[in-house]
Formats: structure tokens, C-alpha cells, sequence
């Protein structure tokens, strides 16, 4: 078993690609067969397997996130780091915090379209990490 860290710099609410730096890593492990789990270290912030090539459809995703899960909603309480505090949480458990996906020897198996992102909830900048962990099979 093999683990690292991988530290994402985000800009704000929005996707960020993680699979080219996770194949990187992959490559370097000399594994060719395995399970690579991934774990986001945060509650404001997930991790998902979306459409790689069109970015409407981030547009798309955000679009109806936005309207479902409305930032400064009067319901929530706990705002303490502001408007965007309890929706980034509700964002985050209607999403997913870990995927596992397999490895083969060109590294992550990922259908033709598919891409891993992390999918910053917060509007603002923040500094998020991700648990990689390679199991050989």
C-alpha cells in the first residue's frame, strides 16, 4: 500500500481537475494493477466523476447545485464564515467525499469522457488536500 497527499489550490466555488496529477503520482509508484482511493480532508469541498471534454456541463451542475442549495438561506444557522458556510456542508454530503477508482498500467481506468475533479463549494480561495491511497492488486 502506498499513500500521499495531494494539495489543491482552488480559486473559489468551481471544478478543478485531479486526475492528470493522480496519474503522475500513479506512474511513479511502479504499480500496474491496483485500487486508488482518494479521500477529500474537508466538509466544504467533494470529489466527483464528471463529463471531461464540455464545460457546460459544470455550468450546468453549478446551475442547479446553486438553485437547490441556496447560499445565505434564512433556515441555516450556522454561517460563521459567512453566507457560503452551511451550504458548501449540504453541498458536500449530496456529492461524495472519497471515490475509489481502479489502476491499470497507464494509470487511473476512466471511461472516455470521464474525469476526476474536486468540486470547491466555498467562494473563496482555499487550500484543500486530498488522501491518495494505492492498494496493489
Amino acid at each position: 500500500m502506498k499513500r500521499q497527499q495531494l494539495d489543491v489550490e482552488t480559486r473559489g466555488r468551481g471544478f478543478y481537475r485531479l486526475d492528470g496529477n493522480i496519474n503522475d503520482w500513479l506512474q511513479g509508484t511502479g504499480v500496474t494493477t491496483g485500487l486508488c482511493h482518494l479521500f477529500i480532508l474537508h466538509t466544504s469541498a467533494s470529489l466527483v466523476v464528471t463529463e471531461n471534454a464540455d464545460p457546460d456541463v459544470h455550468r450546468d451542475l453549478e446551475v442547479w447545485m446553486s438553485s437547490s442549495v441556496v447560499d445565505g438561506d434564512a433556515r441555516f444557522a450556522h454561517d460563521a464564515e459567512g453566507p457560503d458556510d452551511m451550504s458548501a456542508h449540504i453541498r458536500s454530503i449530496l456529492t461524495q467525499t472519497a471515490l475509489s477508482v481502479p489502476v491499470g498500467p497507464q494509470g487511473l481506468i476512466l471511461g472516455t469522457w470521464q474525469g476526476i475533479y474536486l468540486w470547491e463549494h466555498r467562494t473563496r480561495p482555499h487550500q484543500r488536500n486530498v488522501c491518495m491511497t494505492l492498494v496493489e492488486i
